[in-house]
């Protein structure tokens, strides 16, 4: 069973060809806490594509992407940030519009697919912009609703109660 309050941090340039070893790094956490195929490959796309804005758009002259993932009793905290360039998150949800999950990708302005992406696969994004740009993602972990320590069936006499 995996500690809910493992962190596991890491920091790593800011070049394209580490983006697979964030993308690894996920899928063996998340593996590890039980989610389903479906909801591992959604995180990895989303943690991709923010590491590919941090590649992008954060530096002009090289810098590093951090990473940590917190496992949490809910599910997984993805966290991608870097000490580059900041952004007004208004002014930048102002230029891309409204991210609307029944619109035509199509529709979509220049620079809006990965933030679409990102909020459209995970279940909560926070983006902050303080010193550099930091993308909070969360995951949380579908239960099979089977209650982890029932009694078994009810009998009879307990379901006429």
């Amino acid at each position: 069973m995996v500690n809910t309050a493992d962190v596991v941090e890491m920091t790593v340039p800011s070049k394209a060809e580490y983006v697979g070893v964030v993308r690894l790094t996920v899928s063996g956490i998340a593996n590890r806490a039980g989610f389903s195929y479906d909801d591992i490959e959604d995180m990895k796309i989303a943690v991709a594509e923010a590491c590919t804005n941090v590649v992008d758009h954060a530096y002009s002259n090289g810098g590093t992407i951090k990473f940590s993932c917190s496992i949490e009793e809910e599910g997984l905290k993805l966290v991608v940030s870097d000490d580059g360039q900041s952004v007004d998150v208004v002014q930048l949800r102002e230029e891309i519009g409204p991210v609307d999950g029944q619109d035509p990708v199509g529709e979509l302005k220049e620079g809006g697919l990965g933030l679409f992406l990102i909020e459209s696969l995970m279940d909560e994004v926070e983006i902050s912009s303080e010193a550099g740009v930091a993308i909070v993602m969360k995951k949380f972990l579908q239960r099979d609703g089977v209650e982890e320590n029932a009694d078994g069936p009810r009998s009879a006499d307990k379901q006429k109660q």
